[in-house]
C-alpha cells in the first residue's frame, strides 16, 4: 500500500512564502512521476505542477510559472512545492499524487485521473 502524507500548509497573507511538502511510503515505493493539485470551495480539482523522478523534468500550471518551484529528493521519496509571492487567489486544499506507470503524448500531467495514488490534503490560506 502506498501512503502520500503532505504536511506544511497554514495560513499566510498576500506576497508570503511557503512549502509544502509530501513524503510517498510504501512497502515497494516506486513511481513515474509526482504532481501536486489544488481544489478551492466550488471548483473542481486543478493541477498546479508535476516532477519526474528520473531527470526531474519539471511542468507547470499557467497561474503558478514563477512563484511555484517542485523539487524532489530521492532518497526521501519525498516531493516538496515551494511556493512565493502568494496571491489569495492560490487558496485552496493542496493536494500531492503520484503516477505509477510512465505516460506518453500530450500534457498527461495536467489530467488527475492518471494519477494512481493521492494525498489527505493540507489547507493553504492566503488572506489580502
Amino acid at each position: 500500500q502506498v501512503q502520500l502524507v503532505e504536511s506544511g500548509g497554514g495560513l499566510v497573507q498576500a506576497g508570503d512564502s511557503l512549502r509544502l511538502s509530501c513524503a510517498a511510503s510504501g512497502r515497494t515505493f516506486s513511481s513515474y512521476a509526482m504532481g501536486w493539485f489544488r481544489q478551492a470551495p466550488g471548483k473542481e480539482r486543478e493541477f498546479v505542477a508535476s516532477i519526474r523522478w528520473s531527470g526531474g523534468r519539471t511542468y507547470y500550471a499557467d497561474p503558478v510559472k514563477g512563484r511555484f518551484t517542485i523539487s524532489r529528493d530521492n532518497a526521501k521519496n519525498t516531493v516538496y512545492l515551494q511556493m512565493n509571492s502568494l496571491k489569495p487567489e492560490d487558496t485552496a486544499v493542496y493536494y500531492c499524487a503520484a503516477v505509477i506507470s510512465a505516460q506518453y503524448g500530450g500534457r498527461w500531467y495536467e489530467y488527475p485521473d492518471n494519477y494512481n495514488y493521492w494525498g489527505q490534503g493540507t489547507q493553504v490560506t492566503v488572506s489580502s
